[in-house]
């Protein structure tokens, strides 16, 4: 019995141990710490999350557009409730307003206020600091062509057999 143990701690170790798994690993880390970076960056400066910015980049995306919560718990992949106590917090800040559907008043539209839009202006800029200064940065122009020409085939992939 203890042969068997031993043979899969070394199976097990070795599997841990492969390229593919040290190098999802890493591309999970990075974009993990980046997340982090950009969020610190976002509620120092301008005193909102990466999540609110998300929102609030939906919202100013097609200016006029109505967008209920349930399209933006979809599109940012929160549930209903931590959607409904997102726009809740955003509410209280003054960022978004909730408006009544006029062709259906069981569904709340949300809206960027004059304040909503003005924070989404100067996080825009926090934002694109940030991803330049550890995104791009980092490597040279034609790896970074080649990178992101690789997450675009990756992201292609995973839509279409998610179909």
């Amino acid at each position: 019995m203890n042969a068997v143990n031993q043979w899969d701690q070394e199976a097990a170790a070795r599997a841990a141990s492969s390229p593919l798994v040290r190098d999802f690993g890493l591309l999970i880390k990075s974009a993990t710490r980046l997340e982090r970076r950009i969020d610190a960056e976002l509620r120092r400066e301008c005193g909102i999350s990466h999540t609110m910015l998300e929102v609030l980049l939906r919202l100013c995306r097609q200016p006029g557009d109505e967008v209920s919560q349930r399209h933006l718990a979809d599109d940012l992949t929160l549930t209903s409730s931590g959607t409904t106590r997102l726009i809740d917090r955003m509410e209280e800040a003054g960022l978004v307003r909730r408006v009544p559907s006029p062709g259906d008043r069981r569904v709340a539209l949300v809206e960027p206020t004059d304040e909503g839009r003005t924070v989404f202006l100067q996080a825009v800029a926090v934002h694109a600091r940030t991803v330049e200064d550890y995104f791009v940065k980092p490597v040279d122009s034609e790896d970074y062509v080649r990178m992101t020409r690789a997450l675009s085939e990756i992201d292609r992939a995973l839509r279409e057999a998610a179909e």
